[in-house]
């Protein structure tokens, strides 16, 4: 999205854009003995990150980012690095740390907790500055098909499978 510099919707964005203006929707409450805000804005200069998070909770002094998927968990991790991205500006924007987060899938009504591990800190910094070396380069990523292809709306404009084919008659040729 961001490399072709263009966005097309398809089934799967528009049910999550559609969760998420309804989760947007600005304010904040008390649920028992925890405080929630929702659509705050979260920043970090370390990382160069920027972006509007869910909901955050806060509850004994502790920070929790908690993220809004449409679907369900997936075999990719890239939502456990979503999660871990926010408790990276949170830690930064509050100067506390943040050990734990939230995944919450509409499909199924369930809410999973995410560990911010070392290893998901390492995954994640490790992501962010593939991305930091991206937009910084303009170099763009090759494309390669995967299974994750198939529900994203930009395949018609990436054609990861037909790039294959092309590189395969090039070297043959």
């Amino acid at each position: 999205m961001f490399c072709l510099g263009g966005f097309v919707d398809n089934q799967y964005t528009i049910e999550g854009t559609s969760l998420h203006d309804r989760v947007h929707t600005m304010g904040e409450g008390q649920r028992e003995d925890t405080w929630q805000i929702r659509a705050v804005w979260l920043k970090s200069e370390r990382y160069r990150l920027i972006g509007k998070s869910d909901l955050i909770e806060e509850s004994d002094g502790r920070w929790y980012p908690v993220e809004y998927k449409r679907g369900h968990r997936g075999e990719f991790d890239n939502d456990e690095l979503q999660v871990c991205a926010q408790a990276l500006c949170i830690e930064e924007m509050t100067g506390q740390p943040v050990p734990l987060g939230y995944l919450y899938y509409a499909q199924s009504h369930q809410r999973q907790p995410v560990e911010i591990s070392t290893e998901l800190r390492q995954q994640t910094i490790a992501a962010i500055e593939a991305v930091t070396r991206i937009l910084d380069t303009g170099a763009m990523p090759p494309a390669v098909y995967s299974p994750r292809c198939k529900g994203c709306s930009l395949y018609a404009q990436c054609l990861p499978k037909a790039v294959a084919k092309v590189a395969q008659y090039q070297e043959v040729g």
